[in-house]
């Protein structure tokens, strides 16, 4: 053990006495993790780009990625399921991956993006989780891909027969059972063909918007169970919203049970807005999924909830954290260690402060969260990577295990 002179002769007599100082216990296991993606950043924009990152957030003491790869439209991956249903396997070039992405950015086919970004997190014993970003999401409203173009009786749409909703993106009714079965197949797709050790879906497992839901498809399912009744006008109508809702909680059932059946170990991940404003706004009540586990009837899980608790300073954070600690005991049988907090580092407005970050993890840890998952890699990797290490590595534990890491 190296020291400096200072604290050798305050530490001298302690030594003489006791002996040599024991080596630090490993820290509780937790996860530490960030979510990687094509958009705002190059963290994997090439091969080598790929590698450097992984191997730096496996410095920097992150134990688990969450990497995209379902988005606006189009697989990460070389995709049978996707070949099949638009005629394509993967992003074609000239085909945006975000919106904002010009020509030059896109001018080749998309890589196998899944396959690159595992191995290399593997390689640096990060726990991989392969994240569906876009979920029932289709296509931003100024994106005209395949699956817009070929499918548009899978859209959802508004009173007026509008197929963009509130936010700004084109949806997949997800009460359409081709859709369902699509988002799912390309799921398993990845499940089966890749060692994944996670998936993960968030908000975009729902309705596009509480506006939304008056496609034609939606109206007949809803008339064939209310003796022949059209939907309300009101999109807030409570009985309309309760209806909407136990669709979404139909389909998230099936959704993990298939998944698990696939892969009985596979982590199963959803990182939703929060509760209840996500239900308020999108139908989605996913506090209640935690409790399904205990169900006599039906016992399914979902392992992981990541609430994308983005504030823009730490009494915010708190106020919001402490909220769905308190809806996950009252709702979701009390796992609050399956509770995991999305925290924003960077993204549209100023950057979160270090003390920010730091204070929002150690409140996490105090009430017994499962841990972190911090928004996004860039704030990682060119933020706090030194505060992020050191902040990491007290007392030289160095680490964390993901509580939910299989062996490899």
């Amino acid at each position: 053990m190296k020291l400096r002179s200072s604290s050798a002769m305050l530490l001298a007599p302690f030594l003489a006495f006791h002996g040599p100082i024991a080596a630090s216990a490993a820290p509780p296991a937790e996860v530490r993790g960030t979510w990687v993606t094509t958009t705002a950043n190059d963290a994997i924009a090439t091969p080598q780009n790929t590698a450097s990152t992984m191997s730096r957030l496996k410095d920097i003491g992150i134990n688990t990625v969450y990497v995209e790869v379902w988005k606006n439209g189009y697989t990460q991956f070389p995709s049978k399921v996707l070949e099949r249903v638009i005629g394509v396997d993967r992003r074609p070039a000239l085909m945006p991956m975000d919106p904002s992405d010009a020509p030059d950015r896109v001018k080749s086919a998309g890589r196998d993006l899944l396959g690159e970004t595992l191995a290399q997190a593997h390689k640096n014993d990060l726990t991989y989780i392969a994240w569906f970003e876009y979920g029932f999401m289709a296509a931003h409203k100024s994106t005209d891909n395949h699956l817009r173009r070929m499918k548009p009786d899978w859209l959802s749409r508004d009173i007026k027969g509008n197929e963009v909703a509130p936010n700004g993106f084109v949806w997949m009714n997800p009460l359409h059972p081709e859709a369902r079965r699509f988002l799912l197949d390309i799921v398993l797709e990845a499940v089966n063909n890749y060692d994944l050790d996670g998936i993960q879906l968030d908000d975009r497992i729902v309705w596009p918007y509480i506006t939304m839901g008056y496609d034609e498809y939606t109206r007949k399912i809803y008339a064939q169970e209310h003796a022949g009744k059209q939907p309300p006008d009101d999109h807030t109508d409570p009985e309309w919203m309760r209806w909407r809702a136990d669709k979404i909680n139909e389909f998230a059932r099936h959704f993990v049970e298939e998944v698990h059946k696939a892969k009985p170990n596979l982590i199963v991940s959803l990182s939703p807005a929060v509760y209840p404003w996500c239900y308020e706004h999108y139908l989605l009540e996913w506090p209640k999924w935690a409790a399904w586990e205990k169900d006599p009837k039906s016992p399914t899980r979902w392992d992981e909830f990541i609430p994308q608790c983005y504030r823009f300073n730490y009494p915010a954070f708190e106020q919001t954290w402490n909220e769905q600690v308190r809806f996950m005991n009252e709702l979701g049988n009390g796992r609050v260690k399956d509770l995991v907090a999305g925290i924003r580092v960077v993204g549209e407005g100023p950057n979160a402060t270090w003390d920010e970050v730091r204070q929002s993890i150690e409140l996490v840890r105090k009430t017994g969260g499962g841990g972190h998952v911090l928004w996004f890699s860039k704030g990682v990797l060119d933020a706090y990577p030194t505060e992020l290490k050191a902040f990491y590595d007290v007392a030289g534990q160095g680490p964390a295990a993901n509580p939910r890491a299989r062996a490899r």
